[in-house]
């Protein structure tokens, strides 16, 4: 069985402070990634959402939960999410999951 998307702990924290400074939802907000497959490589939209949808994958790390849509979802089996923030600015990375 393939592992879904994992989140470091600084994910964790940059996904509480971008649903938290959202000025849509900020008590009942989640993030949600959607892929696009149009270009050679998938790009990912990030929106802050109050429920996923009916086909999304739901990711629960930490009480942050994450929506994935079903193309995200399979592009993001046995990965990881990780964040960096410079100059209040977030950055998100994928990495592989490294085995223990």
């Amino acid at each position: 069985m393939s592992a879904l998307l994992a989140l470091t702990d600084r994910a964790v924290q940059a996904v509480r402070s971008i649903v938290l400074s959202s000025e849509a939802t900020p008590a009942t907000g989640e993030l949600r990634l959607a892929a696009d497959r149009s270009g050679d490589e998938p790009n990912f939209q990030l929106s802050v959402v109050t429920l996923p949808a009916e086909d999304d994958a739901v990711i629960e790390e930490e009480g942050v939960r994450v929506f994935l849509d079903p193309a995200a979802a399979s592009l993001l089996e046995d990965k990881v999410l990780d964040a960096s923030v410079e100059q209040n600015q977030v950055a998100f990375t994928i990495a592989d999951q490294v085995e223990e």
